[in-house]
């Protein structure tokens, strides 16, 4: 992931800075300006060292009650990593124009609302003067299939000036789009090549050919799979790999917790000062905490021996105490995330992956998962795996296919 860094960046930081009472936190957030100017060219300085020193800032922010600050520094960090738009940071935190609002882009954007609306008009009164007994819902409808294909808007030659949106095209495009980009094929823009393809008669007669393409899509998604899982099982036996690591080899395929989940959601952080590694949305809608801690990293055993059984140590307990503080946080926020995010948090549960049983060489892998089941029947919404564990689950689940078979 490349950082960004840049003038905005650093205004945004001084301005944080100055609204902050600990001299603590204060001091990290001097840090990450002091690294920014502390190369040998007048650039300034990103990389891996700036995110890392955000997201210092952010946890002491958070160790010293500054709420605020720490909102703050979780935009600077998502700044850094490109979540959020320039346009939309500076705008956020009015930092040019001394303070007043860019007339610029708030002009540029009632004009693009103005012309989408008169078009919406027009093209509503053409839908209705074919359908005049036709309902609020089939327009509706007829809107958003619209919006869909509106993305593969084309410019026919040997019409200048005008422009045409293809009926019924978004799906299948959007569906090879999604193949494209899920199969790893190296494609700079899969929904530009997707579109191309979408677009060609020949492509699409070649697919709607081919009896068992459903079945090589299928084939195709299992070996995706076995190969993403694969490089997961690398990241998760270095020694060296971080949190960071863990949660980046994850992101994006809830898969591999299991058939329950639909998706993650977008926003990991629903409390002020708790930022989740991983939200997954179950089934029935309800939100499933991913706590994760180092896996071969771990410093220190998963189990230690107690009147003669295997019980989990106190880092495990310290993990699920974390995680039972997110889920006390979510339910006394329910409504208010359940209103802004759309998201039921009052049957929210919890996984903590921990360690891996490779840690504990001298002790048999099967008394260590023995102990965690044992510990996880008298632990209330939150469960503990290793990461082994997870893998061997989601291996199972592919049906034992491995990407290199």
């Amino acid at each position: 992931m490349t950082i960004r860094v840049d003038m905005t960046l650093e205004w945004q930081l001084r301005a944080v800075s100055e609204g902050i009472a600990d001299e603590g936190v204060r001091a990290a957030v001097s840090a990450v300006v002091t690294h920014m100017h502390g190369g040998r060219s007048s650039k300034r300085r990103g990389g891996k060292e700036l995110a890392r020193l955000l997201t210092l800032a952010r946890e002491a922010a958070a160790r010293a009650g500054e709420w605020e600050a720490v909102r703050q520094l979780h935009d600077s960090l998502a700044y850094a990593e490109g979540r959020i738009l320039r346009y939309d940071f500076e705008e956020r935190y009015r930092l040019f124009q001394d303070g007043a609002r860019n007339e610029t882009n708030r002009d540029f954007l009632a004009h693009t609302m103005w012309a989408t609306h008169q078009w919406m008009v027009s093209a509503a009164r053409e839908y209705l003067k074919d359908r005049p007994a036709a309902t609020s819902a089939e327009l509706v409808e007829h809107f958003r299939a619209q919006g869909e294909d509106a993305r593969f808007l084309e410019a026919p030659e040997d019409r200048p000036g005008r422009y045409v949106i293809p009926r019924g095209r978004a799906e299948t495009a959007i569906w090879l789009a999604r193949i494209l980009r899920d199969d790893r094929v190296d494609v700079e823009d899969p929904v530009e090549a997707a579109r191309k393809i979408a677009a060609s008669p020949q492509a699409l007669a070649l697919l709607a050919a081919d009896d068992e393409g459903q079945l090589l899509l299928r084939a195709a998604e299992l070996r995706r799979r076995a190969a993403d899982l694969e490089a997961l099982r690398e990241v998760v036996e270095d020694p060296e790999a971080s949190e960071h690591d863990l949660q980046r080899a994850l992101r994006g395929q809830p898969w591999i917790f299991g058939g329950r989940y639909a998706g993650e959601a977008e926003r990991r952080r629903l409390v002020p000062g708790d930022e989740v590694d991983i939200p997954l949305i179950r089934g029935d809608g309800a939100l499933h905490v991913v706590e994760l801690k180092r896996a071969m990293g771990l410093k220190g055993p998963l189990v230690k021996e107690y009147r003669g059984a295997w019980v989990p140590t106190a880092q495990v307990h310290d993990a699920v105490g974390q995680a039972v503080n997110y889920l006390v946080g979510l339910d006394e926020n329910r409504e208010r995330i359940r209103g802004e995010f759309g998201i039921e948090t009052r049957r929210a549960s919890a996984v903590v992956l921990i360690g891996h049983p490779a840690l504990q060489a001298d002790v048999p892998e099967h008394e260590i998962g023995e102990a965690l089941r044992t510990f996880n029947t008298h632990v209330n919404r939150v469960e503990v795996l290793t990461y082994k564990e997870l893998i061997d689950n989601a291996h199972r689940s592919l049906g034992g296919a491995r990407a290199d078979e």
